[in-house]
């Protein structure tokens, strides 16, 4: 019997992403992994109601409780490594942090972007914003990408992607939903068994899959 993986999800708001996670392990399509824990950075957000309703545990770590991103980075470090936590997913989680936590996790932080990378992503582009700005470029496919983190934004090794159709009649909220739906809750749980299952290879800043 092979070594349960245990996944942490991060979450800053309604938790859509976790709840694929959520609905991707209980269709066991997580390979060996398992969400253990959830992690929010601000109290009352929806993503903790889903965690309680699917009995995982979740902590919530308030970015305003600590000085400054080095305080908070420590305490957000020493937290998931308490947990024996194996893989971090950062889902909707919009707090920074610093490298205490990259060198607790190396290549073992997963982010999904709402483009396709390197297109529409680096500073500032974030939430409704990267379809905004793809929209404003009249570019006929959008996507979404499942990357490696590293300190530098969006930067890290792309492990998966795919690509959405824009439509001319799109608004940023019908583009936002539609790569959600086709790509975002697709390729990221695929991602997580991937590399549940020791399939992500990392070298020279690129994902080799075996």
């Amino acid at each position: 019997m092979s070594r349960t993986t245990k996944i942490a999800v991060l979450v800053s708001g309604g938790g859509t992403n976790l709840q694929a996670l959520i609905d991707a392990e209980k269709r066991g399509e997580l390979g060996a992994g398992k969400i253990s824990l959830v992690l929010a950075s601000k109290p009352g957000v929806y993503a903790l109601e889903r965690a309680a309703q699917n009995g995982i545990d979740s902590v919530v770590l308030p970015r305003k409780d600590y000085a400054d991103i080095a305080a908070y980075s420590k305490a957000l470090a020493e937290t998931l490594t308490e947990a024996g936590i194996d893989l971090v997913v950062l889902a909707g989680f919009l707090t920074i942090f610093d490298e205490q936590v990259y060198a607790a996790f190396p290549n073992k932080i997963l982010n999904v972007h709402p483009a396709l990378i390197p297109s529409f992503c680096g500073k500032g582009f974030y939430g409704l914003h990267v379809h905004e700005a793809a929209l404003e470029k009249g570019v006929k496919v959008s996507g979404a990408t499942v990357h490696i983190v590293i300190p530098e934004c969006d930067a890290g090794p792309i492990v998966l992607q795919k690509a959405v159709e824009v439509k001319q009649d799109d608004t940023p909220e019908t583009l936002q939903r539609r790569i959600m739906e086709e790509a975002e809750w697709k390729i990221l749980p695929e991602a997580v068994r991937l590399f549940c299952d020791g399939k992500i290879e990392v070298e020279d800043n690129k994902v080799y899959i075996k």
